[in-house]
């Protein structure tokens, strides 16, 4: 699917200068992403500590804790995309905040491990709700030439996120006062009080996304898509002056206005918006089972098997979160000038490469030549990079951008749904596939959905950079979608 016409002319709709009032609006939108990662990842480091004060000796009981949260997400996800297109984006932003404040405070106090699970669950729809609503807020608000950089600035702050809870569990865990002894003192004082400090840390940001998201206007498009014209000319004019406002209503002008009826399954199953929704639901889809995530969620197995010890594992575990990090600017200082597409191909292409020589080291170490162990690491490394720097933002740049203005939050919602069901599959059956096929099988595997993804986007992925959100609405022909 093309566009007719230029891809690289600039759009109408475009302020003279990013105003500061704008990266406040996304910033504050994107806490929502800083809080998911945080979120999502504290639970690794307070688990040790937490198992302990509940004598969680079932491994089902310790994998049900660890992995609870994902029935949240897809409940939050499920319930982004119905909410925001009923009610409005902000009251979603809002709601995740609150769930976000009230889930890590609420953890803290739990004296059970029933409470514990529940409150775990509710954290998930936080979660879920978050990763549906926080980029399709921020593309909705942001000037056309800096939309790609501002949606993935939620996917920078979700790995700020990871990083921060990395972080704090490290501090809290290594809290020891002055004259105690330091082993008897850890084991002690993390079992009963330093996990409970790891969650209730997220209180502090939670609350502040609380008060951001009071303040944020509602999304200018979801106001217009309502008739709501004059009070989305009005953010607009806020966000990047009134000549700004003006070219971007004249842009809106053909937005399908269907009042606050809400999203029926009939506009989903339209045929005009079924063939993007499918395309949506396999780009969330192929972000997580081109297996980076096996990389994150299982790095010390990997790293040991490579040949590492205890020390170095650790290391290297930082290592990946620097390389995600630094990778993930790229994308953002890239995506506007490159583009979605080109940033897809290489991603996919370049991750294809990487798993074809990590499954290569891994079966040349099975078959008893000795390979070094750097180069593990420096396969592993280039994978994460690639992988920050293309799927990880621009699939989520991506599906906020290619729904239909009307039914976008419930399209979006499926989609983000779709990924976590994907994730949770992923997750469940790397420990199988590594059994089954050995670590060189299993990240060929890998290499091989990548090669599927990468004819996929080359045949179906249009380039949506430089296009405002009503030139994507109609070059995907849903413009008129859900107007019966």
């Amino acid at each position: 699917m093309h566009f007719a016409h230029d891809s690289n002319a600039p759009s109408t709709a475009t302020p003279a200068a990013i105003t500061p009032y704008m990266w406040l609006v996304a910033s504050i939108a994107a806490l929502g992403g800083l809080l998911f990662g945080y979120d999502w990842v504290v639970i690794g480091g307070a688990a040790k500590f937490y198992e302990g004060y509940f004598q969680l000796t079932d491994e089902w009981a310790r994998g049900w804790a660890q992995s609870c949260a994902l029935l949240g997400c897809l409940v939050g996800a499920l319930l982004a995309g119905w909410t925001s297109d009923r009610f409005g984006r902000k009251p979603v932003l809002l709601g995740s905040a609150l769930i976000f404040l009230g889930s890590s405070v609420g953890i803290a106090l739990t004296d059970s491990f029933t409470s514990f699970w529940l409150w775990r669950i509710l954290g998930g729809v936080g979660i879920g709700l978050a990763s549906g609503i926080s980029p399709l807020y921020i593309a909705e608000i942001a000037p056309t030439r800096i939309r790609g950089m501002l949606v993935a600035l939620n996917q920078f702050t979700i790995v700020i996120g990871v990083l921060a809870a990395q972080i704090v569990n490290w501090q809290i865990a290594e809290v020891v006062p002055k004259g105690q002894e330091v082993a008897a003192f850890q084991v002690s004082w993390n079992v009963q009080h330093g996990w409970r400090w790891m969650f209730a840390a997220c209180a502090v940001p939670s609350l502040l996304f609380v008060i951001g998201a009071v303040l944020v206007p509602e999304s200018p498009r979801w106001l217009a898509a309502r008739g709501r014209r004059d009070q989305a000319r009005g953010i607009l004019g806020r966000i990047g002056g009134e000549p700004y406002a003006a070219s971007a209503m004249a842009e809106m002008a053909e937005v399908p206005q269907g009042g606050d009826r809400g999203v029926r399954w009939a506009d989903l199953l339209d045929r005009r918006v079924l063939g993007v929704l499918a395309l949506g639901c396999f780009l969330a889809v192929f972000q997580q089972w081109c297996g980076i995530n096996v990389i994150f969620n299982y790095a010390g197995d990997i790293f040991a098997e490579a040949g590492y010890d205890l020390n170095d594992v650790l290391t290297n575990i930082v290592a990946t979160g620097i390389v995600n990090l630094v990778f993930t600017v790229v994308a953002m200082v890239t995506i506007d000038r490159l583009g979605r597409r080109w940033l897809l191909l290489v991603g996919s292409s370049a991750l294809a490469v990487m798993y074809v020589g990590l499954g290569a080291c891994y079966a040349l170490k099975a078959g008893g030549t000795a390979v070094p162990p750097m180069l593990f690491l420096g396969f592993v490394l280039a994978a994460i990079g690639a992988y920050a720097m293309s799927l990880a933002p621009v699939t989520w740049v991506v599906i906020s951008e290619i729904f239909p203005s009307r039914i976008r939050g419930t399209a979006m919602s499926l989609a983000v749904a779709m990924l976590w069901i994907a994730c949770f599959i992923l997750t469940i059956t790397f420990p199988v596939l590594n059994r089954v096929l050995g670590a060189a099988g299993t990240f060929w595997t890998y290499a091989g959905i990548c090669a599927l993804g990468l004819v996929v986007v080359a045949w179906k992925i249009p380039e949506t950079k430089g296009r405002s959100l009503e030139e994507i609405d109609r070059a995907m022909g849903g413009d008129d979608a859900g107007n019966a």
